[in-house]
């Protein structure tokens, strides 16, 4: 946060308390999904980077819950278990405000952060409705990872299904396939077959089955957990739609701390989440190294933050 953003929010919320803190991480990717680390090496990095409350939140698996909550022991930190669910779109892009934002295109999928109360490890019977729930979307992706591939054969890129699923231990993904791409020597990095091939539009890119969002929330909270949309700068839609249509889906928060939203976009989702009662979270939606990212290092104001996570600060 920098000291303009600080200086704006304090003439905009007046004599409020506003208490921050950089202990937060709650957006992160293991191996287990499309993320370059283990968890041991991510709750590693987030314990060098001053983490202290740390949440991993793989794509539509839980299968590093158990790896990840040891090595957060590991490393002195405190563990909040997590999914990133891939949801259909709710609102579609509003021209105005890609070209606002500097996009050309909004992302084919909306992200629901789902965060549980640590109990949900021990408790056989959510942990199996919970897996029960996402295995659709898990087996989704093989038969889309498999017209994928069928596309980039017709470009005269043969690639067999094996060498892509031998990749993802947990959650199979595109990122899978760019590394595979890449060790094949078809492209020079993740980003080229992204852009040239399976981004959202590319050539070889299939889109898949997901749930609608209102349906995800229902059971995120059917189970005891809470919501949040992750990385709201990715799907086009001004603001205050936004907020107005996640309150009326009964969202519990926004994620405005994102690294890729800038001061300006941050105050304007703060704003309009307090003005709904919408709460906010934050995350690096951590990666790897390679990547460029780095885990922690981002401030949240605990003051809208859900309640739901003061419980993981004693």
């Amino acid at each position: 946060m920098t000291w303009i953003f600080e200086n704006i929010l304090r003439e905009h919320f007046g004599a409020m308390v506003m208490e921050w803190t950089s202990k937060f991480d709650l957006h992160s990717h293991s191996t287990y999904s499309d993320g370059e680390h283990s968890t041991e090496l991510v709750a590693s990095l987030m314990k060098e980077n001053d983490v202290q409350i740390w949440s991993l939140t793989d794509h539509d698996t839980i299968s590093g819950w158990a790896d990840a909550s040891k090595s957060a022991a590991q490393h002195d930190l405190t563990f909040i278990p997590g999914i990133e669910i891939t949801c259909n779109v709710g609102i579609e892009a509003n021209e105005g405000e890609l070209s606002r934002q500097g996009k050309d295109r909004a992302s084919s999928s909306w992200h629901l952060l789902a965060y549980f109360p640590q109990t949900i490890l021990n408790d056989r019977k959510r942990l199996d409705e919970l897996h029960q729930w996402l295995l659709p979307l898990q087996t989704g992706r093989v038969p889309r990872m498999v017209l994928m591939l069928e596309r980039l054969e017709m470009l005269g890129m043969p690639i067999a299904l094996e060498d892509v699923t031998k990749r993802a231990p947990g959650s199979l993904g595109r990122p899978h396939l760019a590394q595979a791409m890449v060790d094949a020597g078809y492209v020079s990095s993740s980003k080229e077959a992204f852009d040239k091939y399976i981004g959202d539009g590319g050539i070889a890119f299939v889109e898949r089955e997901e749930p609608p969002l209102e349906e995800a929330i229902f059971f995120v909270h059917k189970i005891g957990g809470i919501t949040s949309l992750a990385h709201p700068l990715y799907y086009g839609v001004p603001v205050e739609e936004l907020i107005e249509y996640l309150s009326r889906l009964g969202c519990d928060a926004i994620e405005v701390f994102h690294r890729s939203h800038s001061d300006e976009y941050r105050f304007e989702l703060l704003t309009a989440a307090k003005n709904a009662n919408l709460g906010v979270t934050v995350g690096s939606d951590f990666h790897g190294q390679t990547h460029g990212h780095t885990p922690g290092n981002m401030v949240v104001t605990k003051t809208f933050m859900p309640n739901f996570f003061q419980e993981f600060e004693s």
